[in-house]
């Protein structure tokens, strides 16, 4: 779609607004890619397939944004309005009150033209549940949060009453976790096969066998290295997930070594929950569990994403649903049920009366969580790469309502959300829990709510000040190859995370937290 960004009246610099009109542009008409021609905007604009000119006018009192767009012969326009005095606010503030009002005008420009409004309405993010956790750290009551998410984003009721309800539980860690700690993300890169939705950096481990020890090694040394920097700073660990990539892929002894490292490095004694990903059935053993169980970790993840074999099957997973059930059975035998499992709506070869089957043989096995997520078609993975027959928008709509008619009705409830660029049907993925059994973690890196220490390939760190929510990213090499040769960026970063966080915690003060010890 070619793009024009005009004034009539006031000097602005376009190119700044060019990633807003992207990001509703990528809402709207997901198969469209944006261009901004260097000619001015030509006379037969009518004429043009697909355009958008976005134009500001500055009156006496109020401003106009307006969104002209055109698509497949039609056209329509969309007008958003503020008043005039806010573009004399500082430039930060300018920037926010005219992104808000570009996305507003082609939001109402663009589902005139698609003839139907969006789930998440004008809402780009893929943190929804921000907007309402601060509309109530700021006075206001559930029901106004809700209500200003329907009218001013145009959210349709039953997502900002979603979004609503996983600001409750975000609030509700928010005090448990306290002031001060940080959370500690572990990062193994590997699988045992790379399904066709995946994009993450992890690799087949047949494929990387040599990097596998060696990587373990490295992580140990930065565990070791982040423990005694956060140590001689105060900070504490409040929270911890071991994520990946599979953990499991990893064998016994290789995970007794890391998980050893945590525990003799790591300020962990106030850590209230530590969860490892066991995603791929075909990697849990007896052992490997009674490993993890020994070390204190309280909470796992199996993701079956199907109980289907031909959906299985399609996504490349070299295990069965039968085997789901005994991964299931092995991990109440270690965790009591303590389990999350993830599922996702839209996979190739599924339907919704398979995705109700999956449905009711994962209730059936009890877990303390399940994690909803929508097919996002993401680039790097091979469903998108080699294509393929997708479920309709709809099929996925009913897919998500069924899973929140029957989840609620078993007695989950949601507790954190969020949403992906390339989502089928611009849906979410939803963490529903057991009362009780929530994941503090999930929350806390959703939401941003503290600090996230990333320890491994691929992991970014993320600094965040409470004060003033500024977050600071610190990347980690990508790949396991280039993780083990950038000793010298992984260290400085370490470096730089702990005096932040130190810094946090000497302002939070020794009492200035109400985390609990981990029993």
């Amino acid at each position: 779609m070619k793009i024009w960004l005009t004034s009539d009246n006031v000097a602005w610099d376009a190119r700044h607004y060019r990633y807003p009109a992207e990001q509703m542009l990528l809402t709207l008409f997901p198969g469209e890619r944006p261009e901004y021609p260097e000619a001015p905007i030509p006379t037969d604009l009518f004429a043009q397939p697909n355009a958008a000119v976005f134009t500001l006018h500055r009156g006496k009192k109020l401003t106009n944004m307006s969104a002209l767009v055109l698509r497949d012969g039609q056209w329509r326009n969309g007008v958003a309005r503020f008043p005039s005095d806010r573009l004399d606010e500082p430039e930060e503030q300018v920037y926010h009150t005219v992104s808000h009002a570009l996305k507003q005008a082609f939001y109402k420009a663009g589902c005139a033209l698609l003839g139907r409004e969006l789930p998440w309405g004008s809402l780009t993010g893929v943190r929804p549940v921000k907007l309402p956790t601060r509309a109530v750290l700021a006075g206001k009551t559930a029901k106004q949060a809700q209500r200003e998410l329907e009218k001013e984003y145009h959210v349709s009721a039953p997502r900002a009453a979603l979004a609503v309800e996983c600001a409750r539980a975000a609030l509700d860690v928010d005090r448990q976790l306290g002031d001060g700690g940080m959370a500690l993300y572990l990062g193994i890169p590997f699988c045992p096969t790379r399904c066709a939705y995946c994009s993450f950096i992890s690799a087949d481990v047949k494929r990387s066998l040599s990097l596998v020890e060696p990587y373990v090694e490295a992580l140990c040394r930065e565990i070791e290295l982040a423990g005694r920097l956060l140590r001689e700073r105060g900070v504490h660990i409040s929270c911890a997930y071991m994520g990946g990539g599979t953990p499991t892929t990893l064998s016994a002894e290789q995970l007794h070594k890391i998980l050893s490292a945590v525990e003799n490095f790591l300020p962990m004694e106030r850590c209230a929950e530590f969860t490892v990903e066991a995603g791929r059935p075909d990697t849990i053993t007896a052992d490997k569990l009674e490993t993890l169980k020994k070390h204190g970790i309280h909470r796992i993840s199996i993701n079956p994403q199907s109980m289907e074999d031909q959906v299985l099957r399609a996504m490349g997973r070299s295990h069965t649903a039968g085997e789901i059930v005994e991964a299931m059975a092995l991990a109440e035998e270690h965790f009591g049920g303590l389990v999350n499992m993830d599922l996702i709506a839209g996979l190739p070869a599924d339907s919704r009366e398979g995705f109700g089957r999956t449905l009711e043989r994962v209730l059936a096995m009890e877990p303390a969580n399940i994690t909803v997520h929508t097919l996002a078609l993401k680039k790097g993975s091979r469903l998108t790469e080699e294509g393929g027959e997708l479920c309709t928008a709809g099929t996925v709509e009913a897919m998500l309502e069924l899973a929140s008619h029957r989840l609620r009705r078993a007695g989950y409830v949601p507790y954190y959300l969020y949403r992906q660029k390339y989502m089928s049907g611009s849906f979410e993925n939803v963490g529903w829990t057991r009362p009780g059994a929530v994941c503090a973690y999930n929350i806390v890196m959703m939401e941003e709510l503290q600090s996230v220490l990333s320890l491994g390939a691929g992991g970014i760190t993320k600094l965040v000040d409470p004060e003033n929510r500024k977050i600071i990213r610190l990347s980690n090499p990508k790949y396991a190859k280039e993780y083990l040769e950038g000793w010298e960026k992984i260290a400085a970063a370490k470096e730089r995370a702990a005096r932040f966080q130190g810094e946090l915690a000497s302002r939070a003060g020794p009492a200035g937290d109400g985390a609990q010890p981990k029993s």
